[in-house]
């Protein structure tokens, strides 16, 4: 049996947009996502996240669901419309007292509560003002950080500032596959910059409330690599992971920028004033010492060079098992990624905060849900993190994505990434099997002998 060092944290992670529905509860008001899912076209079923999981109702459910299987800690995250509808002003009193009742109920089934700050639901009113593109919504996500840390920081000690900043921007604001929906590769990277520059500025605004916390950002990584030795494809894989990896994690570290992706930038138009965004302070402000560095993971990329601005990825190996996603498992890679960050970053700790995989396993005849791929996958991933501690990595614990199936974003209900089955007709919760295998793991500490 391969076990875990003593207090690693076992958890499962959300993300508001996509399990609590009530969107207009209690005050809420409007993100970008409740216009975006709303957009004919936008989402492959035609569905949104009015009601998804109906966890803002059916939160105690929820946690007992998740004492039941042993959790040791929680991810959600918090939704700024709820907090302050207009991404500025006063606090809506009845939108911190929810997450408020949330802490509570967790800690008191045992289960510790980590909070993300911004999981890409930002308050409409601050988009309409120009959004992430600019410095004043970096300036207004500090004060909702201190706002939100200064109500739940007695109760809550970890703390993640952004989720897979790369995303929002790239995501969002070249492609326009995510909200807000712009095909702009400038403002990509402005929005990029003020990303990064807005953990900064809460990182400090975390730590006046709650000066025995742990704070962090939260990255999607993966290793890249080139489809053969050809010198193009070599290049292809180094402009990807600068722009997926090195553009985050160098300014984060303190090593600014990396030449090589401005040059990319620049080269691709994307660049028309510079780095002139980039004020005096700003990356001493964006490598605000922090506690730890979360990573989410979940498949590998392979780079081909083709003529365009961008390198595009290879189809996925023949051989290779997918998921429901298509995306390749590749458990070899979390390995591989922790390691690679560790020894070129050398964050001081490590958590994964998200990794799993979409299968659509349904009850079967005796009513239970015997998803094996999903235990295979989450094995595998497992026994990979393992090898990155043994390989040194200081890694505090790991997270599965997700506890519930729920709103997939622009997949809409056509994937389930939870390891506990949601019927959206009636909101009944099933574990499947992948849940009482988890639930033994966290019992144990470590895998069974294979």
């Amino acid at each position: 049996m391969r076990t875990f060092p003593d207090g690693f944290l076992w958890g499962a992670a959300t993300s508001a947009y996509q399990i609590e529905g009530s969107p207009e509860a209690d005050g809420k008001g409007e993100s970008t996502w409740d216009r975006f899912a709303h957009l004919s076209g936008t989402i492959v079923d035609g569905s949104t996240g009015d009601v998804a999981c109906d966890h803002y109702r059916r939160w105690q459910e929820d946690v007992t669901v998740m004492a039941d299987l042993g959790l040791k800690a929680y991810r959600f995250s918090v939704s700024w419309p709820r907090i302050q509808p207009t991404g500025r002003g006063p606090a809506n009193s009845a939108g911190l007292d929810f997450y408020g009742r949330l802490v509570d109920g967790l800690l008191e089934a045992g289960i510790e509560p980590v909070v993300t700050l911004d999981h890409w639901d930002l308050p409409l009113a601050l988009e309409d003002g120009g959004g992430w593109t600019e410095r004043t919504t970096a300036a207004a996500f500090a004060d909702y950080a201190a706002i939100v840390a200064g109500r739940l920081g007695d109760r809550v000690r970890r703390w993640i500032t952004h989720n897979e900043p790369w995303v929002v921007a790239h995501r969002g604001y070249l492609d326009g596959t995510k909200p807000p929906g712009r095909t702009d590769g400038a403002a990509k990277v402005l929005a990029s910059h003020h990303l990064l520059l807005s953990h900064g500025l809460a990182v400090p605004a975390i730590r006046a409330a709650v000066p025995d916390g742990e704070v962090g950002i939260t990255l999607n990584l993966s290793p890249v690599v080139a489809a053969s030795d050809d010198p193009a494809d070599r290049d292809a894989a180094r402009r990807f992971d600068g722009d997926l990896n090195r553009w985050y994690l160098d300014p984060l570290s303190g090593f600014g920028y990396p030449p090589d992706v401005v040059g990319d930038y620049s080269a691709a138009g994307w660049l028309p004033a510079g780095l002139d965004f980039v004020h005096d302070g700003d990356l001493d402000t964006i490598e605000a010492p922090t506690d730890f560095l979360g990573i989410n993971y979940y498949e590998r990329h392979i780079m081909r060079s083709v003529q365009a601005v961008e390198p595009v990825e290879v189809e996925i190996p023949a051989d290779a098992e997918i998921t429901e996603m298509g995306w390749e498992v590749y458990p070899r890679g979390l390995a591989d990624i922790l390691v690679r960050v560790y020894h070129e970053y050398r964050p001081s700790k490590i958590y994964v905060t998200e990794n799993g995989c979409s299968y659509l396993d349904a009850p079967g005849p005796d009513g239970a849900i015997h998803d094996e791929r999903r235990v295979r996958f989450l094995d595998g991933h497992l026994a990979a993190a393992g090898d990155a501690i043994d390989a040194g990595v200081p890694l505090g614990g790991y997270f599965v994505w997700s506890i519930l199936d729920n709103f997939e974003w622009t997949f809409g209900y056509t994937q389930r990434f939870g390891i506990v089955w949601v019927d959206y007709d009636t909101q009944e919760r099933v574990l499947k099997d992948s849940a009482l295998w988890y639930r033994d793991v966290i019992a144990r500490n470590g895998l069974p002998a294979a």
